[in-house]
């Protein structure tokens, strides 16, 4: 059976999402002296580099990246590893940001892990969301929602500075 990709989102398409969710993030925080964006490990937080970029464009808020790796086959046992010191989330306002949201696995064992330091308000961001959620998450930012079929597999190609998303 080959393996038939659609492009969904090329690489104009997703900086354009990005600056919207940008926009967003920074009218809903314009008053915060820092924000962390912690992108959930591998292509969550390639995507949360990106998003800080454009941040950094749009506002004078000091943006703090961070890397959070969590073992998705057992996430209860192996907690999640954060590449920063935890208490600098302390106070803070944490953007919690993954690639794409299908079962809402990663996602919500992220925040179960930001939930255990004393923050000021989190949010969540995706590029795109599936709709096929098997845990009760919700999503603050999205890029593009979109209903697929289980059988659909939604990747994001990330090749130097473009970024393609593609549906197969």
């Amino acid at each position: 059976m080959p393996n038939n990709k659609t492009l969904i989102l090329n690489n104009e398409q997703i900086y354009q999402k990005i600056n919207r969710i940008s926009y967003q993030i920074f009218e809903d925080n314009h008053t915060e002296k820092e924000i962390i964006v912690v992108g959930i490990a591998k292509k969550g937080y390639l995507f949360a580099t990106k998003l800080v970029d454009t941040l950094n464009k749009v506002s004078k808020i000091k943006i703090t990246l961070a890397k959070l790796t969590i073992d998705k086959e057992n996430p209860i046992e192996n907690k999640g590893v954060l590449d920063i010191s935890s208490e600098m989330l302390n106070g803070k306002v944490i953007i919690l940001v993954d690639d794409v949201l299908n079962s809402g696995k990663a996602l919500i064992y992220g925040v179960k892990y930001i939930l255990d330091f004393p923050i000021k308000k989190m949010s969540t961001v995706v590029l795109v969301d599936r709709n096929h959620k098997k845990y009760p998450i919700g999503t603050h930012y999205v890029g593009l929602s979109l209903s697929t079929t289980l059988q659909n597999h939604i990747s994001l190609e990330f090749n130097g500075s473009k970024i393609s998303a593609f549906l197969s």
